[in-house]
């Protein structure tokens, strides 16, 4: 089969599905956007990364200092165990349970703010995404633009690339 042939038979496959007359089929002017593609490589969604990793590296490197000092507080236990008498050595031991508590307390809540603004800005970025698709799909009078779960889709229905080139213009961070 050719490349026309293919994609006739996929026209007319959609046109059925959307209760098109097959007549019609040969006016539909289909676009594909790899949407993985975009979120990937478009400029908003690497600002967007940037923001999160600045926003989050104050409490990480609070995370990996409470760590140390936990490693530290565990090798001062295990050296000075035998010299401590059976009260200190308990004390030290809650002390040492407590800070890991709170270490594996503040790891959740961290991992869980993270996760909310991580998602936060996905949604952000998806509006971005969404608007600019729209704009380019009535620009150049694409009937159907389809994203996620596309098989194949040949070159020259594929707009990921005009979608970037877009995406690139409308960053506000250049």
């Amino acid at each position: 089969m050719n490349k026309n042939t293919i994609q006739t038979g996929v026209l007319l496959l959609v046109c059925l599905m959307l209760g098109i007359p097959a007549s019609k089929a040969e006016d539909i002017k289909i676009g594909v956007v790899n949407t993985s593609r975009v979120l990937q490589e478009s400029p908003q969604a690497r600002g967007s990364s940037k923001a999160l990793e600045k926003e989050f590296a104050p409490r990480e490197r609070d995370l990996v200092e409470k760590q140390k000092k936990i490693k530290e507080e565990e090798e001062r236990l295990v050296r000075d165990s035998a010299v401590m008498s059976e009260s200190e050595r308990r004390k030290a031991e809650r002390e040492l349970l407590d800070l890991q508590r709170e270490l594996k307390r503040l790891r959740e809540e961290f991992r869980e703010d993270l996760n909310i603004r991580r998602n936060e800005e996905f949604s952000k970025l998806q509006r971005v995404i969404s608007n600019v698709i729209d704009e380019l799909a009535k620009e150049k009078g694409f009937d159907l633009i389809l994203g996620e779960n596309v098989i194949f889709a040949t070159d020259s229905i594929d707009i990921t690339k005009q979608i970037l080139e877009r995406l690139d213009k409308t960053d506000p961070g250049k």
